[in-house]
């Protein structure tokens, strides 16, 4: 029987000898990409002084505000803004920057001033507050379930034996 054997698998190796081995070809092949391109650093420039100012009142909006900045040529910046409130108040806000301490800012606030020409209507609900009822004259019933008694008497739970397999 192994003589038989033997004699097969040459015979099949013979005939698998004939031809070659498939060449491997993927389906799919990633783009080739060139190399990314190197780029030259942005150029660091110094702080240049500058100096600028707006203002905004515009009376139908009721948008009032403006701003102030300064700066020398060193990083040191000052500045200021103002902006209307809701209120009326006018809000204030200083600051100054350097690298050396940050930036730092200090908020003040202006009651008064401008009043805006209109006011908030009054709330009214669209409909009546319900009427305040006084509580029932008459005494909450006493109710007692009965106790409970179940229809069917519970089958007795008896487990399988155990089998060892």
């Amino acid at each position: 029987m192994a003589a038989k054997l033997i004699v097969f698998a040459a015979c099949v190796a013979s005939a698998l000898a004939q031809y070659p081995a498939p060449a491997y070809k993927p389906a799919y092949s990633a783009p080739a990409y060139p190399a990314p391109k190197a780029y030259a650093p942005e150029p660091a420039y110094a702080p240049a002084p500058y100096n600028f100012e707006y203002s905004v009142n515009d009376p139908h909006t009721y948008d009032v505000k403006s701003q102030s900045e300064y700066a020398d040529g060193n990083g040191y910046v000052k500045g200021s803004y103002s902006l209307l409130e809701a209120d009326g108040s006018t809000r204030v806000v200083e600051y100054t920057a350097d690298d050396y301490n940050g930036f730092n800012a200090e908020v003040k606030k202006i009651d008064g001033g401008y009043k805006a020409p209109y006011s908030a209507p009054a709330y009214k609900p669209a409909y009546p507050a319900p009427a305040a009822y006084p509580a029932p004259a008459y005494p909450a019933p006493a109710y007692k379930p009965a106790p409970y008694k179940p229809a069917y008497p519970a089958p007795a739970y008896k487990p399988a034996p155990y089998k060892a397999y």
